[in-house]
Formats: C-alpha cells, sequence, structure tokens
C-alpha cells in the first residue's frame, strides 16, 4: 500500500496536515498529531501495515498493542478517504 498521489502531507508545528489535490474524490482537510502524520510519512513509498508498525515501535515509545491500534485505526481513516493505493 501507499500514499495516493492526490494527497500531500504537510506539517506546522506538530500538527500533520493531509490535503486533497484537486483531482482528490475527497474535499476537506485531515489533521492529525505526530502518530498520524509519522503513518502517513511511511507510506510514501509503497509498504504494509506490519513495517508500518515495526517503525513505529523504534520510534515511539508507547505500549505495543496502543500501536497496532493507533495503526490500523488511521490507516482504516485513510481507506475511507480514498487516500491509500492499494
Amino acid at each position: 500500500m501507499k500514499l495516493n498521489k492526490e494527497f500531500l502531507l504537510h506539517e506546522s508545528r506538530g500538527e500533520a496536515i493531509l490535503v486533497p489535490t484537486g483531482k482528490a474524490d475527497f474535499s476537506g482537510v485531515v489533521r492529525g498529531n505526530k502518530t498520524f502524520g509519522a503513518v502517513v510519512e511511511l507510506l510514501k513509498k509503497d509498504t504494509d501495515e506490519e513495517k508500518i508498525v515495526s517503525a513505529m515501535k523504534e520510534r515511539f515509545d508507547a505500549p505495543e498493542g496502543a500501536i497496532e491500534a493507533d495503526v490500523a485505526r488511521i490507516l482504516r481513516e485513510l481507506r475511507e478517504i480514498g487516500a491509500l493505493c492499494e
């Protein structure tokens, strides 16, 4: 899976902002925290959920179950707006 090229990630003051281009089917802006931004950043290259979870475990000090749940939730939300290419 990979981030749909019709979405751009912008980071400002600790907040991650995902913005669709004019060609995306989604209109709006998605705001998230640094965890959200880290997941979206990893999706700039073709990857899978397992690799994302592994990278997040290395980057953040959080319980394993929490990381897995956060990644699953973020991926589900990105799928819902068409931001993932699978």
